[in-house]
């Protein structure tokens, strides 16, 4: 079919509002094979989502540049106390007032739209996050934009997907493609993006079609390198050839980075629960995270902001400058001042990056498990230097930390690995990185199986951690299943009235009611055939029916009530709510239908 054709053709489908180059790439949809269309849409999805990385990054860094630039640390200590408070306040406030109070944010809310809502991600988070995570971050948050970054990616890739009315799989795979442009773009690191949205996103998801993924990365990474000045990339050209002598410095690091990636882990728990147990308004609550985050920057600067910088000058050996620009500045700069501002530095962090998030702030855990890694990584080579051991590979320690924080952190080992080795060039760094990453993230998997994103969807019903299918039967809606045409009878009507039921109806299966609609028993087909051909004229419906083999409610997820349907041996089971008045009857066949409809829409 030629263009012009479709163009004159458009009503037919459903294209009457659709713009010139929507109606293009509708054309080529029907031109291109699927392999060819998923291709071009990886490259039109990747760089749209390496734009809006490149955006939120120049804009966030133009704002730090603004407030910081060539200012001694007295004149700061106002924008510390001021901005950090004011960028948390104003993003709850926006949230409030433009976005109705939706301010489901971070990795989880991107797994959360792939299990629970079939990929289904608003439109409004293509430009959402970016407002917000710009004002959180750009006014001295303590968090990270990889995070917004990515959902904003993944809102780009499944509105794209749903635009051209592709199937759930390919609208799956696009969302992905569109957080790796984003991680792509946010670090120049192309690998990294992609390992994330196979190590994160996708778990137990198998892509033959994995192409999209590659040349979305590939498209954020160049737009990054092209259009990104080197100050704002994530780059670290300083370090030191690996020597397998200091293997015992790896060893142990692993070991350190991995127990602080729980208490990194643990603290942000308990800063959530501290925050949600508040009897604040959402705007009070801003309000006091904001104060808090403010008095945490004033008294430690380094926990401004992503950190990037201050990670840099670890490596560049200029930490007298961190210092200087505290209060610490005040004492006579030692070992032991270095030592103790950095392990203070480190224990905040985690403060720092929960107080900015669940007070009301947008951001994420990326940049302050990179930050806090290298903190750890400077921290642990100064004190092997204090002891007395020779040549510590500094800033290869700080590299390599950044990589073991964050594997323990965000349960993602491999992402960490090659977004330090792209990063800093290091690819000889391959086995260090491998050591500290997958101790450290093995540390993490014994406190806990899971990562904190997945145990808390896991926790409310929302996915299942093991196996991708039994993620779609949770993306099923029990209510979608529930007949709610099924017949009943009152408990005290005639038997008569019962066979005829029977005799005109089309079900065989009847719920037995009082006169309050509340469930008194079932009858089947198979209870009522003994008394079809006798006398039953002394017979009465409370004598004949059975108390169901179980109750289901409304709140009960399919994968509940398929295990209840298993226990029970039924096929059919009333649906009740919490007042026992009947809703409708629920049968299994209907679920079983479902999830195969839609684990075809998958497979096509």
């Amino acid at each position: 079919m030629s263009f012009l054709k479709f163009k004159r053709d458009f009503q037919k489908y459903g294209l009457e509002k659709a713009r010139s180059y929507e109606l293009i790439l509708h054309w080529l949809n029907n031109r291109l094979t699927r392999s060819q269309f998923l291709l071009l849409s990886g490259i039109l999805v990747g760089c749209t989502a390496g734009m809006a990385g490149v955006l939120l990054k120049t804009l966030v860094h133009n704002i730090h540049y603004f407030i910081t630039h060539k200012v001694h640390f007295e004149d700061q200590i106002l924008f510390y106390i001021v901005f950090p408070f004011l960028g948390i306040v104003l993003t709850t406030s926006i949230v409030l007032t433009l976005f109705k109070g939706q301010d489901r944010k971070g990795i989880g809310a991107i797994l959360y739209e792939i299990a629970q809502n079939s990929s289904v991600v608003s439109s409004v988070k293509m430009y959402s996050q970016i407002i917000q995570s710009a004002i959180t971050v750009g006014l001295g948050g303590s968090a990270g934009l990889e995070s917004p970054i990515a959902v904003t990616g993944s809102a780009i890739g499944s509105n794209y997907a749903q635009t051209y009315r592709l199937t759930y799989k390919e609208r799956t795979l696009l969302l992905a493609a569109g957080a790796t442009a984003g991680i792509a773009s946010a670090f120049n690191a192309p690998i990294a993006g992609i390992m994330f949205a196979f190590e994160i996103l996708l778990t137990g998801v198998v892509f033959t079609d994995f192409i999209p993924l590659v040349v979305a990365a590939v498209c954020g990474s160049l737009l990054s390198r092209i259009l990104l000045q080197e100050d704002i990339l994530f780059r670290f050209y300083t370090r030191e050839p690996f020597n397998y002598k200091n293997l015992p410095y790896y060893l142990i690091l692993g070991i350190v980075t991995g127990l602080y990636a729980r208490y990194f882990v643990v603290i942000s728990q308990k800063v959530e629960h501290f925050i949600k147990g508040l009897q604040l308004s959402r705007l009070r609550k801003a309000m006091f995270g904001g104060a808090v985050l403010s008095l945490l920057c004033v008294l430690f600067p380094p926990l401004f902001g992503e950190g990037y910088d201050t990670v840099k000058a670890f490596t560049n050996g200029d930490i007298h400058l961190i210092i200087e620009n505290s209060f610490f500045k005040y004492f006579k700069i030692e070992e032991w001042t270095t030592i103790i501002f950095l392990i203070l530095v480190c224990l905040l962090k985690a403060f720092a990056t929960s107080f900015t998030i669940f007070s009301g702030g947008n951001g994420g855990n990326f940049a302050p498990s990179l930050f806090a890694g290298g903190t750890v990584g400077y921290l642990f080579a100064i004190i092997c230097q204090h002891l007395g051991f020779n040549d510590v590979p500094v800033t290869n320690l700080v590299l390599v930390g950044m990589a073991g924080t964050m594997s323990g952190v965000l349960y993602a080992p491999l992402t960490a690995i090659f977004l330090i080795a792209e990063s800093s060039f290091g690819y000889d760094l391959f086995i260090p990185l491998m050591i500290v990453s997958i101790i450290a993230y093995l540390i993490a998997k014994w406190f806990s199986p899971i990562s904190p994103e997945l145990k808390f969807l896991a926790d409310q019903g929302k996915i299942f951690t093991h196996r991708h299918d039994k993620n779609l039967l949770f993306s099923l809606h029990t209510e979608d299943f529930i007949d709610k045409y099924s017949q009943t009878i009152y408990e005290d009507a005639p038997i008569e009235e019962l066979f005829e039921f029977v005799k005109n109806g089309n079900k065989n299966i009847f719920a037995i009611i009082d006169n309050t609609k509340k469930l008194k028993g079932i009858l089947t087909l198979d209870d009522i055939r003994p008394y079809l051909f006798t006398d039953y004229s002394s017979i009465s419906i409370i004598q004949i029916m059975k108390n169901p083999p179980a109750l289901i409610y409304p709140e009960n997820k399919p994968l509940e009530i398929l295990q209840i349907f298993d226990e029970t041996m039924a096929w059919n089971l009333p649906v009740v709510n919490s007042n026992n008045e009947f809703i409708g009857f629920i049968s299994k066949s209907s679920i079983l239908t479902g999830y195969r409809e839609l684990l075809k829409e998958y497979s096509d």
